[in-house]
């Protein structure tokens, strides 16, 4: 073939890797879609900062992270065998035995020769001229590749410097993702956690009864649920893997991709119905009250309310205490429209006499100062150890964090800083040949059982790039049009429920002077896959392909 040079070639070390598609993330989607795109015959590689697989297995490892989604649906599906090869000891395991099985996932499908640990991605630049990516990472490696898929992960992105004055802390200040993978040693220790989300109750529960004394900063309180957590035996690991077929078939079709769904309309039962089937729901221990009890508890206010009192009730029934329940029971917004936490006696935790409840929505924290935590009105609050369950830049900060630009130079940290815009969240218009999956304005965003959502976009990718090459196309883009016409539906739909009008993570509210959006898809899993089945099947409806 005779060799032409390229402008790409004309700028770049003699040293350039080229790839077909080079993939960023070894996480749950990252692996899936080396593996699909090595199977198509790809030249693919994937880049992750992280020393090993895993994702956001590898980084959250702090006190008692765990799955809040089953074990048996939080799996790969195209493989009948992978799925039976691996057995999980409990409902819901810990950390360390998830990330175990992506280990297994990696190795049974001999993925780590293509994957390059310890090496982060740094820019991204899209060149017009040749159709591709030139890519850098922060070893001083340069990349051209066709297609950039980013499989970074919707939670990555940690908001670790919140406070003024934490650099002059004298000790150890840790955010629960970036845990150190030795561990933490907070026995005998006075701790601070700030924060209570799904993270920050996990982390509270765990080490309440090692530490010398723990302050919990809480800002907004959580509706939270109590987690049945069975440990398996060789009969239940056996009944969960002859369900194989049906889960496959069912869990991709659900409305939050989990194995249950709405089978209840709030109108056609009577209140005495009502109490009986959310007393049903909640005896299930699982997130099954939030994604398939009333589908109205999202929408219509008086449900929502109803609903929000029901779980008030259970949780006031626990704590009794009028000061707790004043500080740790949501009153201002409406159960499940935050993202709902499972726990284990967490609510209990706050009668320990060596456990204390620091209030901080009238009183802010106003900064970190060498010996502990410094409040609005002047209280210090002394402590060795300052906990981080401060959350995440979601959706877009793991991107953002890249110096990624498309045509033109225009840059998605830019773009995105004045409107968080998306196609289906798996393209940007104005940058060519970049797939995205946990992106903005995909049920993967937030309101999904993670892998049943990140193996459906990997799949519409790979599908995308095998179309392309069958056809004889080099780029794909969406067109103005089809990504309008995206965002009105992903608004209106959004619009319509409670999600939108309540600050949390779930619309950018926590990140100062993000643009507001609620940032998943709220229409329905299964919903969303028919509806980007359905563009690709039109010959990609809403892209240009050349």
């Amino acid at each position: 073939m005779p060799h032409h040079t390229t402008t790409l070639e004309a700028e770049t070390p003699a040293d350039l890797t080229t790839l077909d598609a080079l993939i960023i993330g070894a996480g749950v989607a990252g692996l899936y879609q080396l593996h699909q795109l090595r199977e198509q015959g790809l030249r693919v590689r994937a880049y992750d900062t992280a020393e090993d697989v895993g994702g956001t297995w590898y980084w959250n490892r702090y006190p008692g992270a765990r799955f809040d989604s089953e074990a048996y649906i939080y799996q790969y599906l195209f493989s009948e065998e992978l799925y039976k090869n691996w057995s999980w000891s409990q409902r819901f395991p810990g950390q360390p035995e998830i990330e175990r099985w992506m280990h297994y996932v990696a190795d049974s499908l001999d993925l780590r020769r293509d994957i390059q640990f310890s090496t982060t991605i740094t820019s991204a630049h899209f060149d017009e001229a040749a159709g591709r990516w030139l890519v850098r990472t922060d070893r001083g490696e340069t990349i051209t590749t066709q297609f950039l898929i980013t499989c970074a992960g919707m939670l990555s992105a940690p908001m670790s410097s919140v406070f003024a004055g934490q650099e002059d802390f004298r000790g150890p200040i840790f955010h629960t993702s970036r845990w150190p993978k030795g561990g933490a040693d907070l026995a005998g220790k006075r701790v601070a956690v700030i924060g209570v989300g799904a993270t920050g109750i996990q982390v509270i529960q765990t080490i309440a009864d090692t530490v010398e004394h723990l302050k919990v900063f809480i800002r907004t309180p959580q509706y939270a649920l109590p987690m049945k957590n069975p440990s398996f035996d060789e009969s239940d690991v056996a009944a969960y893997k002859e369900r194989f077929e049906e889960l496959k078939a069912t869990l991709p079709h659900t409305f939050s991709g989990f194995e249950y769904d709405f089978e209840h309309a709030w109108a056609d039962l009577t209140p005495e119905q009502r109490h009986q089937v959310l007393e049903e729901i909640y005896a299930h221990g699982s997130l099954k009250l939030w994604l398939a009890s009333f589908a109205e508890v999202f929408s219509d206010e008086e449900v929502s309310e109803q609903v929000s009192e029901f779980v008030r009730e259970k949780m006031r029934a626990r704590l009794q205490d009028p000061e707790l329940c004043e500080l740790l029971i949501p009153t201002d917004y409406g159960f499940g429209t935050h993202r709902v936490p499972l726990e284990t006696d967490y609510l209990e935790v706050y009668h320990r006499p060596n456990v204390e409840a620091v209030g901080v929505r009238t009183n802010p924290i106003s900064r970190i100062v060498p010996e502990g935590i410094l409040l609005a009105d002047g209280t210090l609050h002394e402590v060795d150890v300052i906990i981080l369950a401060t959350g995440f830049d979601a959706g877009t900060g793991a991107l953002t964090r890249i110096d990624i630009r498309g045509r033109s130079g225009r840059s998605l940290e830019e773009d995105w800083s004045r409107d968080i815009r998306t196609t289906m969240g798996l393209m940007v218009h104005g940058y060519p040949n970049m797939l995205t999956t946990g992106a903005p304005l995909a049920p993967s965003a937030a309101l999904c059982n993670m892998t049943t959502c990140l193996q459906q976009q990997t799949e519409w990718i790979t599908e995308c790039i095998r179309y392309m090459r069958a056809h004889g196309h080099t780029v794909i883009e969406p067109t103005p049009a089809g990504e309008n016409e995206w965002v009105a539906h992903h608004d209106e739909t959004a619009n319509a429920t409670l999600i939108s009008k309540t600050d949390s993570w779930y619309n950018g509210a926590n990140v100062p002077g993000k643009p507001r959006r609620v940032l998943s898809y709220t229409g329905g899993v299964g919903a969303y896959r028919d509806k980007t089945l359905a563009a690709a099947a039109a010959g990609y409806k809403g892209f240009q392909l050349n």
